[in-house]
């Protein structure tokens, strides 16, 4: 006996909404907040002579 088969259409139908809604809220909106995440818009420093200098 499987859960598809003891769950009544209304309970069905419920998980249903439950499981397009929350998809949705899971996706960063931006290219901005990726580039924040991933770290792409920090300074880069090098080491050059002894000295750390920003690129």
């Amino acid at each position: 006996m499987k859960i598809r088969d003891i769950l009544s259409a209304e309970k069905k139908q419920q998980l249903e909404i439950e499981k397009s809604s929350s998809t949705k809220e899971a996706d960063p909106s931006t290219r901005q907040e990726w580039e924040e995440i991933m770290g792409t818009k920090r300074d880069a420093f090098k080491r050059v002579g002894g000295r750390v200098r920003r690129k």
